[in-house]
């Protein structure tokens, strides 16, 4: 219950192997960069409604973007890391923080998760593509 209610009230979230909510352990994959890298600028830059792109590094493994929805006004901006882990796993990691001055209602959570499953999606990643993250963790930090 802590944990939903402190949802409503952020204006950021962010992606943690450890986290309760599932929406927000990020991604290990068992696929290539080059391939995660590719299907995350897809999205980012027009794949996801609201999504522009402002900046790619695949040197760093880093896209950042700005989300708006132009009836409510809203706006935040996303980074989304990839890299290797310590086992040369792919691991995504996002953050995502509302521009609102109050809480986002669980908004920045959901955009998580939606990143998320969408790239999962544009990946095809099957259930043994997507590792624990617990276990395989980011950037050869380990859990």
């Amino acid at each position: 219950m802590k944990e939903i209610l402190k949802g409503l009230t952020e204006h950021q979230a962010e992606t943690d192997p450890r986290a309760l909510d599932t929406r927000l352990r990020g991604r290990t994959y068992a696929i290539p960069f080059e391939d995660v890298w590719q299907a995350s600028l897809g999205l980012a830059s027009g794949g996801l409604r609201g999504w522009s792109l402002v900046a790619a590094d695949d040197q760093q493994g880093r896209l950042e973007v700005v989300w708006h929805r132009p009836l409510t006004r809203a706006e935040a901006d996303i980074r989304i890391d990839i890299g290797l882990d310590r086992n040369a796993q792919t691991r995504v990691d996002v953050v995502v923080r509302s521009r609102q001055k109050f809480g986002d209602l669980g908004r920045s959570r959901r955009m998580v998760g939606l990143f998320l499953r969408r790239l999962d999606r544009q990946l095809g990643a099957e259930a043994r593509q997507i590792l624990d993250p617990s276990i395989s963790s980011a950037y050869g930090v380990e859990s």
